[in-house]
């Protein structure tokens, strides 16, 4: 018992030391955890022996995954992606194949041997794909949609895959037979895709009956039963019990798949899919979605744990080459069909450099190949290092994707777009057109306001053209861009561009150029607020700052407080910030050029908190004004005051132009 303890405390130290770490540095849970094994493994030998057994148990992790990810899909849209899934899976399945057997065959391998290594190396690795798409948010890009429909293929290619290993090994038709026979059974100690000894006995017929009888219980208990027990365990009201039903469920389909030979990761994908409009769906989520974490976790670390320092470094040059080899293949094959299937941009290298990889079933595939006699004990050892070495290396390539090619293909993507031709001008010129831009702009137009909306990222153009937003491609820090949109005779300039530097840039150009034109800015922060005003910007507006104001006035409303006192504290709060801003403006522009934030703000932040504290506690009960509920109605004929204050301002800008 201490024993285990120890084992299970060395495994979670070192996750819990080396994943933040390399989440800190940029580089993903995934690499955080294969570093922590081979740190507690072949570095410092604290764990040993018993990881592969783990890495059985924590395969498990993957069966959950899948569940997970089937809930997230609709029958319908799976249906929608057949044409990925069987065309783009399946080709790349195949091309991957066969380039690699092909190389092994220029090797003078075995032609059995290579066909057997070309379909093990054929398959990627979906644990690790799909919890790096899940944390880069690539999962809804069309380029995440097209890794998941081959993994997706993947998993279901396993199968014909197992069946067909044991033909690799006799080519005598009597032998085959028992090979077939004894590769289901030798399968089944694999763990993962067997059959169980009673029905792998059963006449064919009878055995595929089990098998569409296996698959119809699922469809059954998912659509018909599961709601019923769900809500029963429900009103029991414990949340554990609620836990271990769902446990059950997912371990149930598991056995029933492995018992009639199907890959339990696909049936619980199934049950997955089933359950994803019950009500229960978000409440399965959140109760499965630890295990499956734990277990990812836990199966990485052993990959890291399993390699071997002194069969990498006997045969080091070997096994780089083939592991670069067996990547760039399965790079090309899924990059050119990236280019058959139109998936573009920097969804095609997401596609292309996601799957690269070997992936954990080749350990399955690998260790049955042995005992079916297809591949020599000495070239199992090397192959699966291989395959561990390409899992260890895809943290790698997603780091040379996100911080090399992406920015790279985006800045080529602006740079070799051409400027729009504006041939509308807006009242109002808005500058960016991001989550914040598009909210003014909207709130403009809904109001008969005409705007010109400018932005230098071409995606978000087009994206805003698909929703029939009227949106021009170009840089609008250049003043000549500018004057094409008409700022001669604008009545505002919004700049609420993406980058501090070129936003700050912007206002300080437009108030040299136009000092009588209104401009608003957009801020990130407070500093990013001090620096606007300072360049001159009119209007300064905090992204953050009203609606975080506004969910505190809920959270007060939530705990009790009457909403007319939480208006009021909300309207006291900001108050104290309005008077206290140019004090601590004046200060943060004198101070800036010192590192840091210097003693005089913090001495004069602290005078703020102090004097909110104490306008929270005043009774602003009998001495507010009307103002400060923020809903006084406007006096009457206000809208023909508007109106005839606009025309005056259009008179003006024409005289002013001619």
């Amino acid at each position: 018992m201490t024993a285990y303890l120890g084992q299970a405390f060395v495994y979670l130290v070192a996750a819990v030391i080396m994943v933040p770490l390399a989440k800190r540095f940029g580089l993903g849970s995934v690499l955080g955890y294969l570093v922590a094994g081979v740190v507690i493994g072949p570095l410092t030998g604290l764990v040993g022996a018993e990881t592969e057994t783990l890495q059985h148990v924590a395969e498990f992790g993957v069966v959950i995954m899948l569940f997970l990810v089937g809930l997230e899909l609709q029958p319908q849209m799976l249906w929608q992606m057949r044409s990925k899934l069987i065309g783009l899976g399946g080709m790349q399945v195949a091309g991957s194949a066969l380039l690699i057997s092909g190389t092994a065959l220029l090797f003078s391998v075995d032609w059995r041997m290579a066909v057997a290594i070309g379909l093990i190396f054929a398959l990627s690795s979906t644990a690790i794909v799909l919890q790096s798409h899940g944390e880069k948010g690539w999962s809804h890009t069309e380029g995440g949609r097209s890794s998941f429909s081959v993994l997706l293929f993947q998993d279901i290619a396993v199968i014909p895959i197992l069946a067909f290993l044991p033909f690799l090994a006799m080519p005598e038709p009597d032998v085959v037979a028992d090979l077939v026979h004894g590769g289901a059974e030798m399968a089944g100690t694999a763990g993962e895709h067997h059959a169980d000894d009673s029905l792998a006995d059963l006449p064919p017929m009878i055995y595929g009956l089990a098998v569409i009888g296996a698959i119809s219980i699922v469809i059954i208990v998912g659509q018909f039963l599961s709601t019923p027990l769900f809500r029963f365990v429900a009103k029991s009201g414990l949340r554990e019990v609620f836990t271990a039903t769902a446990l059950a469920l997912v371990v149930g389909i598991s056995a029933l798949m492995s018992m009639v030979g199907l890959s339990p990761a696909l049936g619980t994908f199934l049950a997955g899919v089933v359950l994803a409009n019950s009500e229960f769906r978000h409440e399965l989520e959140s109760n499965i979605e630890p295990f499956k974490g734990l277990l990812l976790g836990l199966f990485f670390i052993t990959v890291g744990a399993g390699i071997s320092f002194t069969v990498l470094v006997d045969n080091l040059g070997f096994l780089i080459g083939v592991t670069v080899a067996v990547i760039f293949a399965k790079a090309l094959v899924l990059y050119l069909l990236s280019i058959v299937f139109k998936v573009r941009g920097s969804d095609r290298w997401i596609l292309t450099l996601s799957l690269a990889q070997a992936g954990e079933f080749g350990f399955v595939l690998l260790a049955f190949s042995l005992q079916i006699n297809v591949l020599t004990a000495e070239m199992v050892e090397l192959l699966a290092m291989v395959v561990a070495l390409s899992m260890f290396l895809t943290p790698l390539l997603f780091i040379l994707l996100e911080k090399v090619l992406m920015p790279k293909m985006e800045k080529a993507t602006n740079e070799q777009q051409e400027e729009d031709v504006i041939d509308e001008k807006g009242q109002v010129i808005i500058a960016g057109v991001g989550r914040f831009g598009q909210i003014v702009n909207r709130l403009l137009l809904a109001n008969g306001v005409s705007t010109t909306v400018l932005d230098h990222e071409a995606q978000r153009v087009d994206l805003l053209r698909q929703i029939c937003i009227k949106s021009y491609f170009g840089d609008a820090t250049r003043l000549e861009l500018l004057h094409t949109a008409g700022i001669d005779e604008a009545s505002l300039l919004v700049v609420a561009i993406d980058d501090r530097e070129r936003a700050i840039h912007l206002v300080q150009e437009v108030k040299r150029n136009y000092p009588n034109l209104t401009v608003l800015a957009r801020a990130f922060d407070r500093g990013d607020e001090y620096q606007l005003e300072h360049a001159g910007a009119d209007i300064v507006v905090k992204e953050t700052y009203h609606s975080a104001l506004y969910m505190g006035g809920e959270a007060l409303k939530a705990l009790g407080y009457h909403p007319f006192q939480a208006e009021n504290l909300k309207q006291a709060f900001n108050q104290v910030e309005l008077e206290n801003h140019p004090e601590l403006r004046a200060d943060w522009i004198s101070t800036k050029h010192e590192k840091g934030i210097s003693a005089s703000y913090k001495e004069l932040f602290i005078k703020l908190d102090g004097a909110l504290v104490q306008a929270m506690k005043k009774d602003r009960s009998d001495t507010h004004s009307h103002e400060e509920r923020g809903w006084t109605p406007p006096p009457a004929g206000y809208d023909d005051l508007l109106e005839a204050q606009q025309a005056d301002d259009t008179d003006g800008t024409a005289r002013s132009g001619q």
